[in-house]
């Protein structure tokens, strides 16, 4: 599971920064919410998690880190494609399924919270 986010990371790295080139080049900063939120949940956060998962083998066992993949990985783009279409005025219907995206994604970061505070412990 720690490969799979660490990878799921980088293409959110790719297409966070691509983003903020785009956004650079042609001085619309609309999106600039996407660009973070990309950078942070996608980019950081799920590559620090597969790190983490990796340095400790058995915290990706658990089904916390199970409910934390699948939440954080379906959430998440949720997220982001209803935050750039409700923010380019596509439809309001946008708002709340954006909003329903990060009640998603937050509860998976939830789920990967609990696992490392429960079992994370150190080596003896």
């Amino acid at each position: 599971m720690g490969i799979k986010l660490i990878k799921i990371a980088v293409v959110y790295f790719l297409i966070g920064i691509s983003l903020g080139l785009y956004m650079s080049v042609t001085h619309k900063f609309v999106l600039s919410t996407v660009h973070v939120h990309m950078n942070l949940l996608g980019w950081v956060s799920l590559a620090i998690a597969g790190i983490l998962y990796l340095l400790f083998p058995h915290l990706p066992l658990t089904s916390a880190a199970k409910a934390h993949f699948w939440l954080h990985n379906i959430g998440l783009p949720i997220m982001m494609i209803s935050i750039a279409l409700a923010i380019l005025e596509v439809s309001p219907v946008f708002f709340p399924i954006a909003t329903l995206g990060g009640v998603v994604t937050v509860l998976g970061v939830f789920c990967f919270g609990y696992n490392v505070l429960k079992n994370l412990r150190a080596k003896a």
